[in-house]
């Protein structure tokens, strides 16, 4: 029989509303690992104190 390859085929990048997901190179005992980056869910303003009465 045939040995099966040793390494991974390459993921394209996934790319949702809110996050990305990128596929990482494999370390030494083969793994291939996952890193997802989040976009901010909500803008921050600056916060303003109220004016005084």
């Amino acid at each position: 029989m045939s040995e099966q390859s040793k390494s991974r085929p390459k993921v394209p990048e996934g790319k949702v509303r809110f996050h990305k997901t990128k596929q990482m190179e494999a370390n030494e005992k083969g793994f291939v690992g996952y890193e997802t980056i989040w976009d901010s869910l909500q803008k921050e303003v600056e916060y303003k104190t109220p004016k005084r009465p």
